[in-house]
């Protein structure tokens, strides 16, 4: 299996990963321009792009570059350094290019009224793979979802058993209404998801959050939760909503600052509590 192969089983098992690739070179080298070597998330390696401290350096590289998400590129003097000489080159420079290995973004929307319609069409365009499940078959189909890679006209409880979101999946919770939002965000916070997302006001939040938590569920098992969901631009038709979902799952891919809560899901809670009871 070549290294092509080996990224796209990578990401078929939702795992990361990075490809360091030999993009410049000054001086003679004992492998070849364009060499590659694949990192996976377990610290294990394919290919090689000619071994010594150098690919050393890279593999440490390559471990970061799986948590930033953002590419590096990496140069090397072994003129000036020889600790790196340890004959990958003779002399000269190196360049290494160390690019993310990303399993897809795939999202789960639960729902399929006007709300979830639209996100997935924009998410779609954004490059999410979009997974559509609600229990009427009315809403639920393929002609209505095109844009989705999925559609599931199913219960949400066998849905939920038939789903296992990884660490790198979304969800957005839009369904018709408040029982079943909070059966569905009782399940996924005890996921792996990355991203919980659920429609409501802050009213139907608070009370959401207090059901749950008196069955038992732990407070820290929120802070993944975005509720209301999407970024505050106002939004106010399904097609606005849509889009600031749409905006906060992808500063979330991006690990772009506007996605993380700036307190912990329980203190917002604990304290729009607080102001209510005042």
């Amino acid at each position: 299996m070549d290294i092509y192969e080996q990224i796209v089983q990578l990401r078929r098992e939702g795992r990361r990963g990075a490809v360091a690739t030999i993009v410049n070179v000054r001086g003679s080298i004992p492998s070849f321009r364009t060499a590659k070597m694949l990192v996976r998330d377990d610290g294990s390696i394919a290919g090689t792009i000619g071994g010594g401290c150098v690919e050393a350096d890279v593999w440490q590289a390559a471990r970061e570059v799986m948590e930033s998400e953002k590419p590096r590129t990496l140069t090397f003097d072994l003129n000036q350094d020889p600790k790196l000489d340890t004959g990958l080159v003779c002399g000269g420079t190196l360049e290494v290019f160390v690019e993310p290995v990303l399993p897809p973004a795939i999202l789960y929307v639960f729902g399929a009224g006007h709300v979830a319609l639209n996100v997935c069409q924009v998410a779609s365009n954004a490059g999410f793979d979009v997974i559509v499940t609600d229990d009427r078959s009315s809403y639920a189909s393929k002609e209505r979802f095109p844009a989705a890679q999925e559609v599931h006209a199913i219960d949400f409880d066998e849905a939920m058993r038939k789903f296992d979101p990884a660490e790198s999946s979304f969800i957005v919770i839009v369904t018709r209404g408040h029982r079943d939002d909070m059966r569905v965000l009782r399940w996924a916070v005890q996921t792996r998801a990355r991203y919980i997302g659920m429609i409501g006001s802050q009213r139907k939040v608070i009370q959401i959050f207090k059901t749950l938590q008196q069955e038992g569920l732990a407070a820290h098992l929120f802070d993944r939760v975005h509720a209301p969901v999407g970024l505050d631009i106002g939004a106010i038709t399904p097609e606005e909503i849509a889009v600031s979902i749409t905006a906060e799952l992808i500063a979330m891919r991006r690990n772009a600052e506007a996605a993380l809560p700036h307190m912990s899901w329980f203190k917002k809670t604990s304290e729009a509590v607080e102001e209510s009871k005042s």
